[in-house]
């Protein structure tokens, strides 16, 4: 008699392997990063609802959620490094240099890149707490919307930091502010003193070096002028508070004069009117940062300024443009008034223009200097812009408010040559006090037709208007326009990439703790998932309007709601916010999207989001290979599945998969086996019309002899009865068969929590020529993939997965897979040209559609 004990033994407890750790204990440490994983995106999700304005929280909240979700990551990294000892150590340097960053935000120091200057080139969204608001927001418009902007470089924090260091000056200011503070001068005085004693001190040698460096290299991509424009991108400027004018920005400077220019406008962070405006809205002392946008000055034809929802009448469904000749600036200080067109935001059609007497214009001249001119006599009273221009401002200037999601102050120019660009774009603040919701959204119902009601869950608040786009399991999102309303199946972080120019996202299946969800809230971009069928109930490029507020998709647009989307509610913007929003740019973005990616590796790692999603990762990648190269406990072996379908399986029960049985027993019946997804998959292998009625009859001899020839239980090597082993537990399987010359394996966890479910699944073999084999491993894939799995196929291999699927559908496709097993044992003999790809395909999505009735 085989002593199956003796050769699992042999097997599982090779020297060396797993330090000695069983597969029991392994699977403990997995089920607790699940839980780790889980309870960090709770903890994330909870601190963004503390910033939706319903809640009044403290700097020691903050605090306390820093503590937690520290440990809760630092505990993850210890599991993950339990289960593959020293794989992934870079982990903890990742891990102390983000948690020693949130320690530094705590204490009121700034927290950025350690560069003086950046090219636009290398600035970015996640760039805010280096550069300012003011320099990110004009590179994401060039980045992600491939608009023009100026050429230029950014000055930063750390440089500002660093001048005021080496001056000595940051004693003296926070003295001087003290006594303000105090009463004991005035603003004025403290301010002049201030802005004298920065612009008489010298700018440190490297960071001189470094600034003639980059103004060297933005001379090198300027084409028609030598002079730039030096501009403040403070602290929190363009943002909920404006700052609008406060700060200096010097037209037309030459580059001897930039060093100079900068001085100034840093100087500025001291101008009496900022200091009024900082202490009347709450900022504190480490809030007083200023970074330094300088550009090229692109010698403009027209310059103008675009609001892209009347601020005064936003029901109207209009945007105000106006523009003027020459360079700006003579519009927004009030001292010229320039041409305005009221354009209607769904046609781009003029519906109202003033063309004002224009006098004077700013322009460039031959000598390279700036002059106030006259205006040609007979463009005095001819408008600025074309039709055909209007309508390009519009389009481009609603991409951008789309991106964004508010309306939007965009600055702009035409160049010379007739080429729009971009100079500035900031937050346009709308009240809803015109747009009392309860009043004006009362009987919206009786107005519009509605697609869904009251169905799914809220992963981020809000209203959208968009086109659908409908995203396909491998879709790389490159087709789908800024402003959609994103469908798909199932809310995977794959989306990430395209949830900063969606609208909003709806998908069948996700978790309002999923890593797609954290992204979405990240974004403020409106989320409803579980709303189960919506992919057969919209068409792609229909406009519809989301309420993930309200659990309601209508038809068509509908204007109240969407007017009511882009005004502001007024929240209580205290210090405590502030730091909040600062502490989660430091946790929330994810920028590990696809395990596939090339930087999906912990030195990329940039949050503790970064570091939970790898993790998690990581985690269900180890569990499925672990029974290959880790170890059982021999004692959990229960013994070999005694059934009417010859699998000849051998069942490891770590916990839960069994009934209770006798000590003696070495064989296990169907009726024993508690196991969830084990159940499941001998149902599908089971089917009559999988085993008994498949394509190719095979008697149980001529199976079993076929069987036991290629896996002889007495003469296989320890590797190959991997091949024919199930480890289970009440809600794991980890399936490993070798049917003949098929080898298949399933490894899978079902809870109740979609967050935590999975299934993975492999297949290849057969007996017959590659071209039949890899003809059933395409009928295989069309199937899977009709069932939401994403494939990948190599000739006769084939590998699925699929995730965050809800208890039932988890079982539904773990029965697919069973028949599957079954059906397609030897079916690669019948493969005998393309054709059978879809007829065997038919046959099996009928047979679950029968089990589905």
């Amino acid at each position: 008699m085989i002593d199956i004990k003796k050769i699992i033994k042999e097997l599982f407890y090779k020297s060396g392997s797993s330090k000695g750790r069983s597969f029991k204990e392994l699977f403990v440490i997995f089920q607790q990063i699940l839980t780790l994983n889980n309870h960090i995106l709770d903890l994330i999700a909870d601190a963004n609802q503390k910033l939706g304005g319903d809640y009044i929280f403290d700097k020691r909240f903050i605090e306390q959620f820093v503590d937690e979700i520290s440990t809760n990551v630092q505990q993850l990294i210890f599991a993950l490094n339990e289960m593959v000892p020293g794989k992934y150590k870079q982990l903890f340097d990742v891990y102390q240099k983000i948690e020693f960053d949130l320690r530094e935000i705590l204490a009121g120091h700034h927290v950025g890149i350690e560069k003086y200057v950046l090219s636009y080139d290398d600035v970015s969204k996640g760039d805010e707490d280096s550069v300012g608001g003011k320099n990110a927001t004009l590179c994401e418009v060039k980045k992600h919307l491939d608009l023009a902007i100026p050429h230029g470089f950014a000055i930063t924090f750390f440089a500002y930091v660093d001048f005021l260091n080496s001056a000595g000056l940051l004693p003296f200011i926070k003295d001087a502010l003290q006594k303000w503070e105090r009463g004991e001068v005035s603003s004025s005085q403290v301010g002049s003193v201030i802005q004298s004693e920065i612009q008489k001190s010298k700018i440190p040698s490297e960071l001189k070096h470094e600034i003639k460096e980059a103004i060297n290299d933005l001379k090198k991509k300027v084409d028609e002028s030598n002079l730039f424009v030096v501009r403040s991108s403070a602290w929190a400027e363009d943002s909920e508070h404006s700052f609008a004018g406060l700060y200096d920005s010097i037209v037309g400077v030459k580059d001897t004069g930039i060093l100079d220019a900068y001085k100034k406008v840093i100087a500025s962070t001291f101008n009496p009117k900022v200091m009024e405006y900082r202490r009347r809205i709450g900022f504190k002392e480490d809030e007083i940062l200023m970074a330094v946008c300088c550009q090229q000055l692109i010698p403009s034809k027209v310059s103008g300024v675009v609001y892209t929802l009347n601020p005064t009448e936003p029901d109207s469904d209009t945007m105000i443009i106006s523009a003027s000749w020459g360079l700006g600036g003579l519009v927004v200080s009030g001292k010229e008034t320039g041409d305005i067109f009221w354009v209607d935001r769904d046609s781009k059609r003029i519906v109202g223009v003033e063309i004002a007497w224009k006098e004077y214009k700013k322009e460039v001249t031959k000598s390279g200097e700036i002059e106030l001119v006259e205006v040609e006599e007979d463009l005095k009273m001819v408008s600025t812009l074309s039709t055909k221009e209007v309508k390009e401002i519009a389009d481009i200037a609603l991409s951008i408010e789309k991106y964004f999601k508010k309306p939007q102050d965009i600055e702009f120019c035409i160049d010379k040559k007739g080429k729009l660009v971009i100079l500035q774009t900031r937050p346009l603040g709308i009240t809803k006090k015109r747009l009392p919701r309860a009043k004006d959204l009362r009987d919206l119902e009786s107005k519009y037709e509605i697609i869904i009601k009251d169905k799914g869950i809220t992963a981020q608040e809000g209203i959208a208007v968009g086109t659908i786009y409908v995203a396909s399991q491998d879709d790389n999102f490159e087709a789908c326009p800024t402003g959609a309303i994103v469908v798909a199946r199932y809310a995977s972080p794959r989306m990430a990439k395209i949830v900063p120019k969606a609208s909003g996202i709806i998908t069948e299946v996700g978790s309002v703790t999923g890593h797609l969800a954290t992204i979405c809230r990240e974004y403020s971009v409106p989320a409803l998932f579980n709303v189960s069928g919506i992919t057969g109930l919209v068409r792609p490029g229909e406009v519809v309007t989301l309420d993930a507020e309200d659990k309601k998709i209508y038809k068509g647009k509908v204007k109240e709601l969407y007017f009511y989307s882009l005004s502001h509610e007024p929240i209580g913007d205290t210090y405590e916010y502030r730091l909040l929003r600062r502490i989660l740019r430091k946790i929330e973005p994810l920028h590990l999207a696809e395990p596939t990616d090339s930087n999906f590796k912990p030195e990329f790692c940039k949050t503790f989001h970064d570091i939970t999603r790898f993790i998690h990762e990581k985690a269900v990648e180890t569990i499925v290979d672990l029974h290959f190269y880790g170890s059982h406990d021999p004692e959990t072996f229960s013994g070999k599945l005694e059934w009417d379908i010859p699998l000849d399986l051998i069942i490891i029960d770590i916990g839960g998969g069994l009934k209770q049985l006798g000590e003696s027993s070495e064989s296990v019946h169907r009726g024993d086996i508690q196991s969830i997804p084990m159940n499941a998959l001998l149902d599908g292998i089971g089917h009559p019309g999988a085993w008994d009625s498949g394509p190719m009859s095979v008697d149980v001899s001529s199976f079993m002899s076929s069987l036991t020839r290629t896996f002889s239980l007495e003469h296989m090597s320890p590797k190959a009865i991997g091949q024919n082993l199930a480890v289970i537990s009440k809600n794991y399987v980890n399936l490993s068969l070798r049917l003949g010359y098929h080898f298949t394996m399933v490894d899978s966890y079902v809870t109740s929590n979609i967050a935590e479910n999975y299934i993975y699944f492999r297949f290849f073999g057969g007996v017959t020529d590659l071209t039949r084999r890899s003809r059933r491993a395409k009928m295989i894939s069309e199937v899977l993939e009709h069932y939401d799995f994403r494939v990948e196929t190599h000739g006769d291999l084939v590998v699925a997965r699929l995730k965050r699927l809800d208890k039932r559908g988890i079982i539904n496709r773990l029965y697919l897979l069973g028949l599957l097993i079954g059906y397609t044992r030897q079916l690669d003999v019948m493969m005998i040209n393309d054709d059978q790809i879809d007829i065997f395909a038919e046959k099996i999505r009928e047979l679950m559609e029968d089990k589905n009735e």
